[in-house]
């Protein structure tokens, strides 16, 4: 089974992400296969209990390893490794590998966190409403404008209601990544 590398820090990130999510249901896979090759996908089903996500993990690494994505793990650097992700999602402590990592940032003291902890890439929402929190305070592009001009070194991702037209015009992110944007038949 071919794996990814992981790509050293000043390579070439994707600029296009999917987050799973529990309600693609059967609809992962097929939505993965729609996206360009060397895209993300940041595997999150918390819902599912750990033999079941690693099963469906292992399952993405291999169809993503062939369409050539980059997957990583949203959770600990530790399983990241064991599962041999691409990299990990998370707000965590510094790394202790040289494993590629992202974050969630929502606003300043958040970012600050993860430039501290060496986030390559740094995912901020939400920009605009969305279904995954639909009562949740939006940035809008002056909050995501404001966030991601002091990410300095690290690698923007707009993250938060966003379409493949929302992103044309944002100049400050190096990509962007959805759910919804990706489900064939959004709620």
């Amino acid at each position: 089974m071919k794996r990814c590398q992981p790509p050293n820090r000043k390579a070439n990130w994707p600029s296009i992400w999917l987050m799973t999510d529990e309600r693609f249901g059967d609809e992962l896979l097929p939505a993965i296969r729609r996206l360009p090759g060397g895209s993300g996908v940041i595997f999150r089903h918390y819902h599912l209990g750990e033999a079941a996500r690693r099963k469906l993990f292992g399952q993405l690494r291999k169809f993503c390893g062939q369409r050539g994505h980059m997957l990583f793990l949203a959770g600990s650097e530790r399983t990241a490794l064991r599962w041999r992700a691409d990299g990990f999602h998370s707000r965590a402590r510094r790394s202790r590998s040289t494993l590629p990592r992202s974050a969630p940032v929502h606003n300043r003291a958040e970012l600050r966190q993860a430039m501290r902890n060496g986030a390559d890439l740094i995912f901020i929402s939400p920009l605009f409403a969305t279904d995954s929190h639909p009562d949740g305070k939006i940035l809008g592009r002056p909050g995501f404008n404001a966030l991601a001009k002091q990410a300095r070194n690290a690698h923007v991702i707009a993250l938060g209601g966003m379409t493949a037209r929302r992103a044309l015009g944002l100049r400050l992110a190096h990509g962007w990544a959805a759910i919804d944007a990706f489900r064939k038949n959004p709620r």
